[in-house]
Order: structure tokens, then sequence, then C-alpha cells
């Protein structure tokens, strides 16, 4: 492994878990690792195509900009995730750091070579690619049918289950968009996003701490306010 992956925060996870030493080693040489403070761009929606990233940690925000400059947010993505589209030469979308990040960044002719070369590699992208679909799926289906509460409230289980925390108790995590980015995504206001949220502080469901750390000491209850089964 090359010495620039040894102390990598997600070890081989993502797609750097189906390569062979050798590609993992050509792929080290490639990589550049960096830190973006939030709010910074990766690529912009129709821009050029010279990078792809992988997420060490924090959170990719993914948008789509209509021509009267309306924004809505499409997507999140979140450690070990790969973030882009092989063998495109224009980004569909606008990836930004919704917070702090770190990622790897991979030359395009380097992955789309190794793409070409390795099918556990291509099979490791098409997984994700489905899961996202999927996910998609069921955000059509918050967004179009649920209530206020369930749409905030899966949300933030949501959020929940992309820190690994499902299985613990009295849990605590960091929201990776603001209360205007959350009324974007979820196609509510941001008063009514705020309302939603006092109501789920006010049932004792979450608790909150400087705007952006939820706390919530019973997931179950939490998973039932969003109406997930």
């Amino acid at each position: 492994m090359p010495v620039a992956c040894t102390s990598c925060q997600i070890g081989t996870g993502g797609i750097c878990k189906v390569l062979a030493p050798a590609q993992l080693r050509e792929l080290g040489k490639a990589v550049k690792h960096r830190r973006l403070d939030a709010g910074s761009r990766l690529v912009g929606q129709g821009e050029p195509v010279a990078s792809y990233v992988n997420v060490l940690r924090g959170v990719v925000k993914l948008s789509k900009l209509l021509s009267d400059g309306r924004q809505q947010i499409v997507g999140l993505q979140f450690s070990s995730d790969f973030v882009g589209r092989p063998f495109s030469a224009e980004s569909p979308v606008t990836a930004e750091a919704a917070v702090d990040l770190e990622v790897c960044v991979i030359p395009k002719t380097t992955m789309d070579r190794l793409l070409a070369e390795q099918q556990e590699l291509q099979h490791r992208l098409h997984e994700q690619t489905l899961a996202d679909l999927d996910l998609a799926r069921d955000w059509m289906l918050t967004l179009g049918r649920k209530k206020a509460l369930e749409k905030v409230a899966t949300f933030l289980y949501f959020i929940a289950d992309k820190n690994n925390v499902l299985n613990a108790t009295n849990v605590e995590f960091e929201l990776p968009l603001t209360r205007e980015e959350m009324a974007d995504f979820l196609g509510l206001t941001i008063e009514t996003v705020s309302r939603q949220m006092t109501n789920l502080r006010k049932t004792a469901i979450i608790s909150i701490q400087n705007k952006r750390i939820v706390n919530c000491p019973d997931l179950a209850r939490l998973k039932r306010a969003g109406g997930i089964e």
C-alpha cells in the first residue's frame, strides 16, 4: 500500500478496496490529498471534468441550477463515496463542500484507464450508482407523499444513518446543511423546517446544540416520526 494511503481514514474502503496492489500503487502516485473549507467548489455544472474525488471525511453537496438562477440540491455524498461521472466530458451537477472536507483528488485520465482495465472497479462504481438510484427513489417518496414533520425527521434519520450511528444509543451527529439548504433539499420553506425542528425538540425526540449538532436519545422514535418502515 502506498505510504500516502496508510493513514487514510476510510482504509481500503470505497473504490480502493477492489484494486490490486499494483493498481493501488499507481493510484497512490497520481492522487492528491486535499482539505477544503465548507463552501469550496469541486466542480461546477457544465464545467469540463479534469478529476474525480473520493471523499475521506465530510459531506459533498450536489446541486443543479436552472437558467433563472434557482438551485436545487439533488444529492449528498459522504465518506468513502466516489464523486464524479467517469468518461463524461462535463459535470452534470455542481459539487461543493457542505462542511469542511478531506478528499483524494484523482486525475480523470488515471481513473478512466483503471476503469477500462479493472472489471471489479467498474462493478464497485456500478453498486454505488444503483445505491444512489435507490436512494433517489426513496427521496421521491419522501418529497411527494410525506408531511413536513415526516420529511424533516426522515432527513435527520438519513444523516444519522450516514454517520453510522444507527446501532448506538443517545447518538450525536452534525447537520451538513443549513436550515435554508434543508428547506431547498426537502422542498419546504425555511420557516417550516425551523418549525418542525422545534416540534421534534418539544417532543424530546431530538435536542440541538450550536444549530448544527443534533442529539437523539432514541432513534426508534425519530424513525417513527419520519414514517420510515
